[in-house]
This record gives C-alpha cells, sequence and structure tokens, in this order.
C-alpha cells in the first residue's frame, strides 16, 4: 500500500483504544483516515467494524477504496449498507453505512450483537444522526457493552468538547499530507447586478486559464450546478462532469475517476467536501454558498437556505486542491469578506426538524433526551413541537412512544410520510417518495402536486426530470414493499393524513391567501391554477415564518376532508377580540383545527363570553381613564405612600388583573367605539373595600366645597393637590384651604375661566397681588364686582345688578 500520513498515527490509536476503548481521532483531509482505520482496526478487533458515513456517495467509495486495498470485491471483507442498498455478505468484517442505517442497528439491538467497533467518521459535520448515533452508541457503551470500541474522526471540529463527551477520551492528531494550496481572493466584491452563476462562470473560466489539472467547483445545489454548466465557455479540451447527492450512481462515479484525456471540471454540491477524493484534482473555485435546511417550529415547515460558508468549510474545500499536488483554490469573495464568515456550520440538530429526533428518543426510552451525551442538546421547545406533532399522528401518547409509533420508527421515512404510509398502505407509496425527494418539476411549474404524481406516470408530457423520476419510481417501488395492505384513498386524502396541521381554506378577497389548520398563514401565487381552490393540503413552503409561500399542494374537497379527519371537526360556539374590525365576534364556526368549514352569528352568546373576549380588546387598546378616573388613581397613589394596604392602581397592575377589576363592570362594551365611552371610575372604585374608601376620602378628599357650598374636583396629579375655582367665589375666605396639613394649591379664574393667579397663601394674595389683578380685571369685566378688600366682601358668581 502506498504510504499515508494516517499511517504513522495508527500505531498510537491501537494503543488507545486498547487501553481505553475510546479515541478522538483529528485527520486533514487526505490524510487517509477514512480507509486506513477500518482496516487498521480488523487484526485488532474481535466482530465487526461499523463506520458511519453522513453521505451514500461517500460511503460507496470508502468500501470501494478499502476492498480494492485488500484485492477483493466489495461485499467480501469490506461492504456497505445505504439507503435501498446494501453490499454485505457472511464474511464481511467492516461495514460502511449511513446514518440512517446505523440508528436501526442500535434501536433493534442495543447491545450491537457482534459488533467490536464503531467508527464516526466526518463528525465535524455535526448532523443530525450521527449525534444521535454517538450519543445512542455511547449510552449503550456503559450500559451494556463495556467492550464496544468508539472512534471519533474529524478534520475541522474541536476535538476536546468531543474528547470530555466522552469521558476524557484519548486525542490523537495527524499532519495530514497537504501539498501547498495558493488561494486566490478576489480584488473587489461583486457587483449586485451580477448573476451569481455569470459570476461563478467567470471565475471557473479564468482558473482555468491560469492554471492546469483538474478542476473542482464548490456550488450550493443542483440548480446552480445545471445552470453554471449552460454558462461556461470553456477550451474543447475540458470535461464538464456534475456531482450532487440525487445523481444516479453512474454519473457519480465518472465525476470521480481521473479524466481519460483532457481537463476534468467537476460542478459539486459540498458532497465533495469531505471523505471523497476525486482524482486528479489541482484546483478548487469555491463559490462561498451552501445550501443548509432550516426549520421554523413556529410554522412547523422547513426551507432551504442558501448561505455564507463558514470558515471551516472553506478550509475544507480548500485542502481538495492539495490532495494529489500543489494546487491552487480560488475563493470568490475577497481577502477583506474573510473576517465575516462564520467559524462554523450550524449543527444540524440546532436548525433541523426534530420530529424524527422526537420519535427515535421515545422509541430509545430516553423521552427529552435529558442524561444522553449529546454534543449539542436539542432545544427543549422545538422538541416539545416535535412531539406535539407526534401525538397528533399517534405515534406518541402521553409522552410515550405507541404501536404505531414503533411502526413508523421502522421505516425510513419522516414520521408524517411513514403514518400516511402506514394507514393508506401501498397506494401512499408514489406520494411517499414524491414527498421525500426533490421536486421533479421545473421550476416556475404550478404548485399543483397532482401534477408530479402525473409526471411519474408521463414525465415527458410534464417536461419532469428523468433521472428524479426513476429515482422516485425506484424509491416508491421499495417503499410499496414495506406494507402489506392498501387502502382505497384519494392523494388528497393521503396527504391530509400526513399534514393534518397545513389544511388550508382560502380567506375571503381576491388574493389567494389561506389560513392553515395548525394556525399560520400562507399565500400562493395569483396565477398559479390551484390559486382559487377552496381547501388545500401544503405540503412544501418557502418557509417564510410571517406568511410563508405555497410552493407544493394539492386540492382536496370538504368531503375528503371530513372522510379523513371526520372525527376532528366539530362545531364550537366562538366569541373573540376582531383586532382587524374592532369589537367583539361572536360566532358559531364548525372548525377543523384553526379553520372554519361552516360559520354564522352566534345571536345568543353569554354576555360574560362576551365580556371576557372585550378584555383581549382592551388588552389592544389600552386603558383611556376619564378625567375623573385618573383623579382617583392620583389620589389613591398620594396616600399609597403612607398607607400601603390600598390597591395599586397603576397601568402595569391594573393591565395584568383586567379580569379581577374590569370584567363585572364590562356588559355592553363590544367594540372599540364601546371602550373609549366607558368610564372605569366606577370599577376603579370598586377596587376599594368601605374602610378604605374611608381613608382615603379623609387623607385625600376628592373635592374642595367653595363658599358658595359648590364641589370642586381636587387635582391630586401635580406636586401638589390643585384647584381651579373663580376668583369671586373665593370672597371672604380668610383662612387658605388644605388637605390635611398641605396647602391646596388654588388656580384663581377670571370671570371668562382663564388662569389668573396661583397661590398657596390666599390672605397674602388678598392683602398684596390682588390689587393690581383689581386694577387690570375690573376693565376687562366691568359687570363683575372687584371690591377693595375681597376677605370681608360675600362670595358670587353673579354678575353685578344692572345699572349698579
Amino acid at each position: 500500500m502506498t504510504p499515508l500520513p494516517i499511517d504513522d498515527v495508527i500505531p498510537a490509536l491501537l494503543s488507545a483504544i486498547r487501553a481505553e476503548g475510546r479515541a478522538v481521532l483529528m485527520a486533514p483531509p487526505g490524510a487517509g483516515k477514512t480507509t486506513r482505520v477500518p482496516l487498521a482496526l480488523l487484526d485488532a478487533i474481535p466482530g465487526r467494524i461499523v463506520m458511519l458515513e453522513p453521505r451514500r456517495l461517500a460511503a460507496r467509495a470508502a468500501a470501494e477504496r478499502m476492498a480494492e486495498t485488500l484485492g477483493e470485491a466489495v461485499g467480501d471483507t469490506v461492504g456497505y449498507r445505504i439507503r435501498g442498498e446494501a453490499k454485505v455478505g457472511k464474511a464481511t468484517r467492516i461495514e460502511v453505512v449511513t446514518e440512517g442505517i446505523l440508528t436501526r442497528m442500535l434501536q433493534s439491538d442495543p447491545g450491537l450483537t457482534g459488533i467490536g467497533a464503531l467508527i464516526f467518521d466526518e463528525f465535524h459535520e455535526r448532523s443530525l444522526n450521527a449525534d444521535l448515533g454517538l450519543a445512542l452508541a455511547w449510552e449503550a457503551r456503559g450500559a451494556l457493552r463495556e467492550d464496544l470500541v468508539l472512534i471519533v474522526m474529524s478534520a475541522t471540529l474541536d476535538a476536546d468538547p468531543v474528547a470530555d463527551l466522552l469521558d476524557g477520551a484519548p486525542v490523537l492528531r495527524s499532519q495530514g499530507r497537504a501539498f501547498p494550496v495558493e488561494t486566490r481572493w478576489l480584488d473587489a466584491p461583486i457587483r449586485k447586478e451580477v448573476r451569481f452563476e455569470t459570476a461563478v462562470a467567470g471565475l471557473v473560466e479564468r482558473a482555468v486559464s491560469a492554471t492546469e489539472g483538474g478542476l473542482l467547483v464548490f456550488l450550493p445545489g443542483e440548480g446552480e450546478i445545471r445552470r453554471v454548466a449552460s454558462a461556461l465557455s470553456l477550451p474543447p479540451d475540458c470535461h464538464v462532469h456534475m456531482l450532487f447527492g440525487a445523481m444516479e450512481m453512474k454519473a457519480q462515479r465518472a465525476a470521480i475517476r481521473p479524466a481519460r484525456e483532457g481537463r476534468k471540471v467537476v460542478l459539486a454540491t459540498a458532497i465533495a467536501e469531505t471523505s471523497l477524493t476525486i482524482e486528479d484534482v489541482r484546483v478548487v473555485v469555491d463559490a462561498g454558498r451552501a445550501r443548509r435546511a432550516r426549520f421554523d417550529p413556529g410554522s412547523g415547515m422547513s426551507r432551504l437556505v442558501t448561505e455564507r460558508v463558514s470558515k471551516a468549510e472553506a478550509e475544507q474545500r480548500r485542502g481538495r486542491a492539495g490532495r494529489v499536488a500543489e494546487g491552487t483554490c480560488y475563493r470568490m469573495w475577497t481577502k477583506g469578506e474573510e473576517g465575516a464568515l462564520p467559524a462554523f456550520a450550524p449543527p444540524e440538530i440546532e436548525v433541523a426538524d426534530l420530529a424524527p429526533l422526537a420519535l427515535e428518543l421515545a422509541l430509545w426510552g430516553a423521552g427529552d433526551g435529558e442524561g444522553l451525551a449529546f454534543l449539542t442538546p436539542p432545544n427543549p421547545g422545538v422538541l416539545d413541537e416535535a412531539r406535539a406533532l407526534l401525538t397528533d399522528l399517534g405515534a406518541l401518547h402521553g409522552g410515550h412512544i405507541t404501536d404505531h409509533g414503533k411502526a413508523l420508527a421502522r421505516l425510513p421515512l419522516h414520521p408524517r410520510l411513514g403514518h400516511m404510509l402506514t394507514i393508506a398502505g401501498r397506494g401512499a407509496a408514489d406520494l411517499a417518495a414524491l414527498l421525500a425527494d426533490r421536486d421533479p418539476l421545473p421550476r416556475g411549474a404550478s404548485c399543483d402536486l397532482a401534477l408530479r404524481l402525473a409526471a411519474l406516470r408521463d414525465p415527458g408530457r410534464h417536461n419532469a426530470n428523468r433521472g428524479a423520476v426513476e429515482r422516485i419510481r425506484a424509491e416508491a417501488k421499495r417503499l410499496s414493499r414495506l406494507t402489506d395492505h392498501e387502502r382505497k384513498m384519494s392523494p388528497a386524502e393521503m396527504v391530509a393524513l400526513a399534514y393534518p396541521d397545513r389544511v388550508g381554506l382560502r380567506r375571503k378577497g381576491t388574493d389567494p391567501r389561506y389560513v392553515l389548520s395548525g394556525g399560520k398563514g400562507a399565500v400562493m401565487d395569483e396565477a398559479d391554477p390551484l390559486a382559487g381552490t377552496r381547501l388545500i393540503v401544503v405540503t412544501d413552503t418557502d418557509g417564510n415564518p410571517r406568511e410563508a409561500r405555497i410552493r407544493q399542494a394539492i386540492a382536496i374537497s370538504e368531503a375528503e376532508l371530513r372522510a379523513i379527519h371526520g372525527e376532528r371537526i366539530a362545531w364550537q360556539q366562538v366569541c373573540e377580540w376582531s383586532r382587524r374590525e374592532g369589537r367583539v365576534i361572536a360566532r358559531e364556526q364548525e372548525r377543523f383545527g384553526a379553520i372554519a368549514l361552516n360559520d354564522r352569528v352566534w345571536s345568543d352568546a353569554d354576555p360574560e363570553l362576551v365580556a371576557r373576549a372585550m378584555l383581549d380588546g382592551v388588552r389592544q387598546l389600552g386603558l383611556s381613564p376619564s378625567p375623573a378616573a385618573e383623579r382617583f388613581r392620583a389620589r389613591v397613589a398620594l396616600v399609597r405612600a403612607s398607607d400601603p394596604d390600598l390597591p395599586d392602581l397603576s397601568d402595569d397592575r391594573l393591565m395584568a388583573s383586567l379580569e379581577d377589576w374590569l370584567l363585572p363592570h364590562l356588559s355592553g362594551v363590544r367594540t372599540t367605539g364601546d371602550w373609549k365611552a366607558f368610564d372605569i371610575l366606577d370599577a376603579l372604585r370598586a377596587t376599594l373595600t368601605w374602610d378604605q374608601m374611608q381613608r382615603l376620602d379623609r387623607a385625600a378628599p376628592p373635592h374642595f366645597t367653595t363658599p358658595m357650598a359648590r364641589k370642586v374636583p381636587i387635582d391630586y396629579a401635580g406636586e401638589a393637590p390643585e384647584i381651579e375655582v373663580r376668583l369671586q367665589e373665593m370672597f371672604g375666605v380668610t383662612d387658605h384651604p388644605t388637605v390635611g396639613r398641605t396647602p391646596l394649591r388654588v388656580t384663581l379664574l377670571s370671570p371668562a375661566g382663564r388662569p389668573v393667579q396661583t397661590t398657596t397663601d390666599l390672605p397674602s394674595f388678598w392683602s398684596s397681588t390682588y390689587a393690581d389683578v383689581r386694577k387690570d380685571m375690573r376693565g376687562r369685566y366691568p359687570k363683575h364686582p372687584w371690591p377693595e378688600n375681597p376677605a370681608e366682601a360675600a362670595p358670587t358668581l353673579r354678575a353685578k345688578p344692572r345699572g349698579t
């Protein structure tokens, strides 16, 4: 065998597993860890060696390379198991498996009978199933198999947290054998008006003209790969290959093999970042984008997003240029932009749909996963949402897995699709395979799922991707063998089984907007032929958390919906505040989840329910106290400083306790206008007991009685209690009015009601400033009395008699 850098570390690795039974191995791309480590363990490990690979293509390639090293065929000493395909035999000692296969092994036999070692390759990719597999394997090792060897291999991940997770596992590092790679950045950022594919094609053409050897171009997805391939203008000796996960194996092999003549240009997704060695590549063009799934637990929907690569991913890609010789890496960003790249891509467990994980945890008996060795524990809130879905599907009951849930866990499908296949039987196989795969129709096609089903029967008529159609057909055939019955159901009924929370009812109006049974909103392109449909089941959206755009759906009739979910459809009396209409709406509705199939006015709604609904309106509209209510609150606030037994009537406290003090007084209030006209004073007064009211009135009387026996309200909102009163009404007052020992702030008004003077010492005002006021006022208001000595005059609100 040709020596590889990993060979220098293997003796230390063997010593570590003999002593500790576990190890973390760090080795850069090209060191040879994927193909050399399992072979090195053959003589050291009794039983089978199972190596986990995150990607099917890498699993096949690794098994084939190891078998070739031994001079054997795949399926002899070395074999592989991937979804839908297995090449193993009785003599197989090394099995390369993909992640779902390992999970099934652990769930069906936690003791892993006959298996001596588990190897987790490319753990830095942090896939959900790799995290789960390691957590389950570590618990199984502690409880059942102390002799089970665990090896975690990675290229870029920080090794210490993984070692700590495995109770201080030894960490070994290989230096690798990477040839020097020159990195070339853009001189300036790409202009916004330049299309992404155009920019990539230009950079590839520049790399071809300036370098020698094969090129590996990293792009986010199949669509970009095809568009860049169409945009390229390369010399005749350049042969373009595509490489993405959904391709046929024959085409994938052609992309990996060395070019027989000329130069090879491979346009690839992240599938080529790790594990695979693509022969004769000396140049990497990194477009700087990665496509990841993002799950929104609030809407229960996933979406694919295109993001900037992380620094770790960029370094992985760069390393591909130095596998066989000195190389060059072109990065489609400037050197200055590199500092803004995140260090690592987020672990899948942080951004993925956790329904499959929740089902596996329930089957394992781990519930919420607490106690399992997760490098990144699942978010409790997102996990709760996933468990709620599983309960809705009948997979969980009371938090525990049901027989139906165990059946779903055995299927290689998302629990939604597994539920559909289990209930509907073989007739749902085409739908399950279709919904689990990529859209076979071209971009811009109608969102109607029925067209995709038709395309499986006649791809040419619908301009479908033939490779995708063949792949879906093959998967459907395999799925149909996993069930032994068939229930006569329409495609819409089957889809409604899988997506009970995504049945959409078209809102009234011209725009094709839908409210979904799970409570979220979604919108369809108004030009789509499906846009006029009253009821649909949504199977795919762009994942927008505010209002998702529908990318795939199927029409369903009300009769079909009732046939599938009739037991969930029931009449409900709904009394709720409508923010849009600004009033309480009382209706009787026949509902399925959040959608109302039938709706009528509830004319004799319970007044208490109306009042409770109005409280939501108050929470939206806020308090609007009358001046009298504000004065009352100010009195209470003033006295509470010395009498804390009085209630807190602040806005925050009142809004937090509306049911306690306001609800009994809301009879007849059901609109925004009603609320604005409503005076909360009586409701506020009712919060005080009789004794508290007496204490309040003594400490902060509500009004001042003038010499003419008229009651003037006292305002306590300012720095001092204050009243406004006509100046003539205070004639004859020789002692300044007070509240307790606090002088009232008295604003004296002219006959026209305008402020003349504000004072806290009325006798002083009479003897001093009044003379100036009298001189000015008697000219303006000659019909009103302005005596020279107001302290001895009689109070009055009348003008002087005529002729005086």
